[in-house]
Parts: structure tokens; C-alpha cells; sequence
């Protein structure tokens, strides 16, 4: 079955009903099991940071539903993205692999070259090649039907949810205006048509991919929203987040209303950190308070993301867990929750035990590799998590730093200088998984201009930057580095 959202419900129906009998012809007994699975709803945010939940402690945030979520499931406090940008992150999530493998390792397209660059970017991959098996391929293989709606970001035409695996692609709008029945961020749409997917194959087992487009910049909101949330840090990014939280208030109706709930796992999560430097047309955005930095940044504020997940009867309600998980696992995590075989040859590995109650979360080092300057002001660099210790390395220059995450939550204190023989040990690592990675790496820039880089990484380090305490001439100098920042690009691709 293969449906995009111009073909009428009718149509979707009938060719659902026929996909699920092609299905069960070519997998003798799948019928007499198959309606045990769960269903899975995964809601996926974009640019959604740690801090911008008010379960989460975001005081001046109003998230009802979500907070709800949390107290009927897990959430979880050292939730990691595999990359703290949406694209490789996405395909991080919907390969179960690294970024560094995939050699998809930043945005489409990317930040362009320019002179304020030391080292140049390495060339990515422009898709996710379609020899890469995504998720729908293992899932449709055990009965599901599978729903693709919203942001994809991982290819263009040739390379869609379509032909990797998803029988039904709504793609819906990144920005629309606000009124009384529309966010805007195409939220109202989206969720509709994630409603209409779930109702037409209720009768089977589904997996939703919901992947909205908020809170991207640039975005808007209801005016009622914004007024009610005069008081927030930015209103109208307050007036979104409501908007979103409404919206996941009325898919989880929907599951309620078809007697659903007990046999869906939903899990809702951000594919990356919250913007916390300004950019677009928005002079702040959100804060990721504790965290250092955010989106861009391979400081704690870019990687860590909200996550919750409710399965009533099998996650445990109202835990929160402080072990770290990464969204590379997401694939044989979920395979194992469904009771099917967990793949081999992926980068993720299954947590599922941790969150049925059946064992602990799974003891790891994590790595990241980013070796790209960001337009949200990062330098290329990598970054290795060992128990409370963080390792952040910079591509550019010989440089690294370390930080206590059990004593310095916030990454204040740079203690590379203090653990010279831990240091070595952490580099020595992250350098054997690169390799083992395949990853790509960074060479000289011929027109580098050494004035630019001081302007742009010196004179400014934008991750100290910490918009929550920010004074009027901080927000003043920021909004100039902004303005630079953009005015080193080449001239096509300069943001407004």
C-alpha cells in the first residue's frame, strides 16, 4: 500500500484493507498473533529543547497534557539525540545508526564554507540511500501498517517516507497562519491526519510516525495564546508550545475515544536541543536552563531532549528516569516492546528491559561526532560521554574539554586541565569509534580569514551565551553577532 494524503479516505481504506490481506498471504499465521502487538505512536518534535516542558520545570510554559503523559509513563531526564540538529538525528532514529556512519552528519544541505572557517565541512550524504532498511521495513514485516506524516528532512524526491517502506505519507506545512482552527506550524493539520490514519487501521496494528514541525523558527501562534502567555520568556514560542500540547491532548483522545489507550505505546520526544542564540527573524527564542548552549552545540543543552513514554500496564507510570538512552535505539527498542526478534547490525541497541521493569537500562559510553561550524555558532567537534564524565573535542584546533555532569550540570568548569590521564583515555576512545565509524573528517580552508574566526568563536563564544540571565547589552551583542554570522556566508545562501 502506498498513499499520499491526495487520495480520499475511501480509497486509503480499501487499499489498507487489501495491503493487510497481501500481508497475511505472504506470512502464514501472522494473522492468528498479530492483533497482540502493540500499537506505536511516535510523536517527534522539532527543535523542542529539555527545558520547554513544564513537567520538565518550565515554570512559565503550559504543557497540561504532556505533564499527564508524564505522570501515566516514564520521563526520562538524560535522554540523548544523536545529534543535536534535526536531520541526522532523524536518520539516527529512523536507521539505527550513527550520523558518523551515515555520513549524514548535519542539516540539508548544511551551513555553507566560508572564510570564517579553520577547517572546511566534509561533503555529506545529500539522503538516506534506499539500501538503508528504515523503520517501516521492519515493522510492515510483523504485520504493521505504517503512517508517515509531517517533517522528513532525511532526502528529497526519490528518497521520501514513500519509497522507505511507509504506506501512507501526509506531508502537510511547515508554516501557516494562525486562526481559529490552525497553530502556526500546521499542527491542527498534521494531528488530524494522524487521527484519520490510526481510525482507518484500528483494527490492526499501526505505527504513526508523527513528526511535527514546531518549534522550528520561524514560527507563530494564535493570538489568544500569545496573550495568555504574556508573562513567558518569549510569548509567542509559549503560545507554540501550548499549541502543541493541545494538539498531542487531542491524538491521545483520539486513542481513548477508540478504546486504544491500553494497547499503545505512545512515546514523544524532540529530535534535538532548543534554540538559545537568536536567529531568523526572531531575537529569542528558549532557554535550556540548566544546560549549557543548545541546538548546534555538543554541550548538554544541545543534547539532551524531553522524552516520555506511556504503555499503561507495561512502562511503569509515573517514574523518572536519570539513566541516559540515546534515539539511535529507537528501532530494536521498539521491535523488542512488540515482542519481534531484535535486528543485528545496528548502531542502537534495545532499552526495552528498562522500561518494562524486566532489568536496567543498558551501561554504555556515548559518542558524537559533528564536523561542521553551525549557524547556531558551533565549531566542528566531537564529544564522548563515560559515566558523569563528558569529553567535548574541537576539530579545529588541538583543543578538548571535561567536564563533571554529576557536579557541574551546567558545564562551568572545564576540568581537562586537572584529568590529563582521563582526557587522553576519552580521546583515545572517541577517536577507535570514529574509526570504527568510518567517520569523515575536516581539512584546512585555503581562504580562511583568522579575523573572522576571532569575531565570530573568540570575541563571542555563543555557547556560554545563557539567554535565561542575558542582560540588554549581552542580547545587544548577541543580535550583532547574529548579523555577522550571517554576512560571512555567500551571498545566496545569507539568512534574513
Amino acid at each position: 500500500m502506498r498513499t499520499t494524503s491526495a487520495m480520499t479516505r475511501r480509497d486509503f481504506l480499501q487499499l489498507s484493507g487489501l495491503g493487510l490481506v497481501y500481508t497475511f498471504l505472504q506470512n502464514p499465521g501472522l494473522a492468528e498473533s498479530v492483533e497482540q502487538r502493540p500499537n506505536i505512536v511516535f510523536i517527534l518534535c522539532d527543535d523542542l529543547g529539555i527545558n520547554d516542558l513544564h513537567c520538565y520545570g518550565r515554570q512559565d510554559h503550559h504543557t497540561p497534557n504532556l505533564d499527564k503523559l508524564a505522570t501515566q509513563g516514564m520521563r526520562f531526564t538524560s535522554a540523548y539525540c544523536a545529534q543535536p540538529i534535526c536531520s541526522p538525528s532523524r536518520a539516527a532514529i529512523l536507521t539505527g545508526k550513527n550520523p558518523a556512519r551515515l555520513h549524514l552528519t548535519t542539516y540539508l544541505p548544511g551551513r555553507s564554507n566560508c572564510v570564517s572557517q579553520k577547517v572546511l565541512h566534509p561533503e555529506i550524504q545529500m539522503q538516506v540511500p534506499l539500501e538503508e532498511k528504515m523503520l517501516p521495513r521492519y515493522f510492515k514485516a510483523a504485520g504493521y501498517v505504517c503512517g508517515a506524516v509531517g517533517k522528513w528532512h532525511v532526502g528529497g524526491k526519490g528518497f521520501g517516507p514513500l519509497e522507505h517502506g511507509f504506506d501512507f505519507y501526509h506531508p502537510g506545512r511547515a508554516n501557516t497562519k494562525p486562526s481559529e482552527t490552525e497553530g502556526g506550524k500546521g499542527e491542527y493539520d498534521l494531528t488530524a491526519a494522524a487521527g484519520q490514519f490510526i481510525t482507518a487501521n484500528q483494527q490492526r496494528p499501526f505505527f504513526v510516525y508523527l513528526a511535527h514541525n514546531t518549534p522550528h523558527i520561524p514560527y507563530d501562534a494564535q493570538p489568544a495564546r500569545i496573550a495568555k502567555n504574556t508573562g513567558a520568556f518569549e510569548p509567542v514560542y509559549a503560545g507554540v508550545i501550548e499549541t502543541l500540547d493541545d494538539t498531542v491532548g487531542r491524538l491521545l483522545a483520539t486513542l481513548d475515544s477508540l478504546k486504544l489507550t491500553e494497547k499503545t505505546i505512545v512515546i514523544f520526544t524532540s529530535d534535538n536541543g532548543g534554540l538559545h542564540v537568536p536567529e531568523g527573524p526572531h531575537p529569542r527564542v528558549t532557554h535550556n536552563t540548566p544546560y549549557r548552549a543548545g541546538k548546534g552545540f555538543v554541550y548538554e543543552g544541545g543534547l539532551r531532549i524531553p522524552l516520555i513514554i506511556r504503555w499503561p500496564g507495561h512502562v511503569p507510570a509515573g517514574k523518572i528516569v536519570d539513566e541516559p538512552v540515546i534515539n539511535t535505539d529507537w528501532i530494536p527498542t521498539m521491535l523488542e516492546l512488540a515482542g519481534q526478534p531484535v535486528p543485528s547490525g545496528l548502531d542502537g541497541i534495545s532499552f526495552a528491559v528498562g522500561l518494562n521493569g524486566h532489568g536496567h537500562m543498558p551501561q554504555r559510553s556515548f559518542f558524537w561526532h559533528f564536523p561542521h561550524y553551525t549557524n547556531q555558532g558551533s565549531r566542528p567537534s566531537g564529544a564522548m560521554r563515560e559515566g558523569d564524565w563528558l569529553l567535548v573535542e574541537f576539530y579545529d584546533e588541538e583543543q578538548a574539554e571535561l567536564y563533571n555532569l554529576r557536579t557541574d550540570i551546567s558545564e562551568k568548569q572545564d576540568m581537562a586541565a586537572q584529568q590529563p590521564e582521563r582526557v587522553a583515555r576519552m580521546r583515545s576512545a572517541l577517536a577507535a569509534w570514529r574509526k570504527d565509524n568510518h567517520a569523515q573528517g575536516n581539512v584546512p580552508n585555503p581562504d580562511f580569514s583568522p579575523d573572522k574566526f576571532r569575531t565570530l568563536y573568540r570575541d563571542v563564544d555563543a555557547s556560554r551565551f545563557n539567554p535565561a540571565t542575558a542582560g540588554e547589552e549581552q542580547w545587544k551583542q548577541m543580535w550583532e553577532w547574529r548579523k555577522t554570522m550571517n554576512s560571512v556566508l555567500p551571498d545566496k545562501k545569507r539568512s534574513k
